[in-house]
Order: C-alpha cells, then structure tokens, then sequence
C-alpha cells in the first residue's frame, strides 16, 4: 500500500516547484483540481485525505470525478480536460516513485481528453481598436494608466498574468523601445514597442513614479492588479466605445481578445507565423 499524502506533496514541491519551475497559475489550477478531488473522494468513500493510499484514486474514480465535474458541477468540456491534464501529470510523477503500481497508473493515464469544439478567433477590427483605444478618460490619472495599458496589450500581445506582473524596470525606453516580460513556464522575452506605445509609457511612467521593483500598472490602491481587475477594465472601456463603434455591441471582448487581435495585426503586416509564435511567446507553431 502507498500513501497519497508524501507522493502528492512530491509533486507539488518538487516537481511542479522544482524541476517544471510551473508558474504560480499552474500550480494554483493543480492545486485545485486536488482539492475537488480529494473532496469527491471523501464525500464518496468517507476517507480523509490524509488516509487516501494511491490505489483510492484509480480510474474508476476519477473516471466518476471527471463526471461529476461536467454533470454535477455543469463545467464544460474545456475545464473537463483542464482537471484531467493535472491529474495526467501527477500520475506520470507517480510512475516513477510507484513502478509497483504501473498498471493502475496507466490506466488512469489511459483516459482520453475529450473533443470540443474550437469557436472561431475573435479579434477587433481597425475601427473597433481605435474605439477602445480612446475610451478611457485620459483627463485623469487612471484614465491614462488604462490606456497605457491598452495600448500595450494590443501591441505585444501579453498574457494577462504576463501583463499585471511587469514591473517598472522592464520598460526600456532608450534608442532601443523593449521591455522583457517573464511567460509560461518562467521563459523570458523581450519584445519591441512602438513609437506610439513608448510615448504612452513615458507619460504613465513619468506620473506614476516608484522604484525600478514596482509593478507598472498598480491598483488604486497601488498594489498588483488582478486578472479579474483587468478583465473588469476592459469590459468598462468596452461598453464606453461601443457608443461611437456599434459593431462592438455584443461582441464579448476579453484581455484574451486583444492578444488575439495583436496576433492579427502581426499576421496582416507580413510577419511569418513562426515568429508570432515566438512574439507571443507559444513553443509550437500551431497554438
């Protein structure tokens, strides 16, 4: 019999931690597809977590946890296989320290993610960018912040996690205008800014003052922005432009849309797909 407790532990720690140096997103999102899953096991079996062994968790049940998340729970397809891809990942850790349990771990690892449907790329237009580009009220402080903010979303195609942990002394706005972003999987990047973006910056740095560790684009209260705080901004500015651009009523934009409409951008100007790839810092060609 194994223990779950030391195996899950090692996994977090040292795998995730240690040796995938996963973000803090990725790790948070394991983190809670165990918690949803040690919860339906106990309320299944009565076990605590801290008595499950690893044979608790064979593929039946997280065969019944997956179906539980789609029927009970009413998540999609998506977050479906988003469950099974962490557990995927604990089970080949698992492998390793458990070569006794082989068979029970591969069929766990056996259990296929399940097709969905792609919705088609939804990106803005030239109208709709310049809509939401001059909605926020550049007469005030955080009017200006938004836009700065805007306007460098839509032209480096950030992550919004990319995007709320750039700190002041990533900006370099000297003859050569980048600034170095940290993705996915702690890889670095640097990406060129525009002379437009570089002005924005300039004046929202000027004004927003701090040391070279603060981050760029605080809260009101000067802490980190959230990436329910962005998504928040975006939609506000969203519904402002939709007055003077009608195509944008009704058209869900999301940070997620302005990474996609930079990608555009890039794509309508020439540039390869390999090197969009890399600007938007994807390892492979077909994301």
């Amino acid at each position: 019999m194994s223990s779950l407790a030391p195996c899950l532990e090692a996994f977090f720690s040292r795998r995730l931690g240690q040796q995938r140096q996963a973000s803090p997103n990725t790790v948070a999102a394991y983190r809670d597809t165990f918690r949803m899953l040690l919860v339906f096991v106990h309320d299944r079996t009565g076990k605590a977590p801290s008595r499950l062994l690893l044979e608790d968790l064979d593929a039946d049940v997280v065969g019944a946890f997956l179906e539980h998340i789609e029927k009970d729970r009413g998540n999609g397809v998506r977050t479906r296989n988003a469950r099974l891809a962490a557990i995927h990942s604990f089970f080949k850790h698992a492998a390793y320290l458990h070569p006794e349990h082989a068979a029970l771990i591969q069929r766990v690892l056996s259990i296929p993610a399940k097709r969905c449907q792609r919705s088609l790329v939804s990106f803005l237009d030239r109208d709709e960018l310049q809509a939401v580009l001059a909605a926020p009220d550049r007469s005030t402080l955080l009017g200006r912040r938004d836009h700065a903010l805007l306007l460098l979303a839509v032209q480096t195609g950030l992550r919004v996690a990319e995007l709320t942990r750039l700190r002041r002394q990533d900006v370099h706005l000297d003859d050569a205008r980048y600034l170095r972003c940290l993705g996915k999987g702690r890889k670095e990047r640097s990406l060129p800014l525009s002379r437009q973006t570089a002005a924005a910056l300039r004046v929202w740095l000027s004004e927003r003052g701090g040391g070279p560790e603060d981050v760029l684009f605080p809260s009101h209260r000067g802490g980190r922005l959230s990436s329910d705080a962005v998504q928040h901004l975006v939609a506000r500015h969203v519904v402002v432009a939709s007055g003077r651009c009608p195509s944008l009523k009704g058209k869900q934009v999301t940070p997620h849309v302005l990474r996609h409409t930079s990608a555009m951008n890039l794509l309508q100007s020439g540039v390869d797909i390999a090197t969009i790839a890399l600007w938007l810092g994807h390892e492979e060609i077909r994301t």
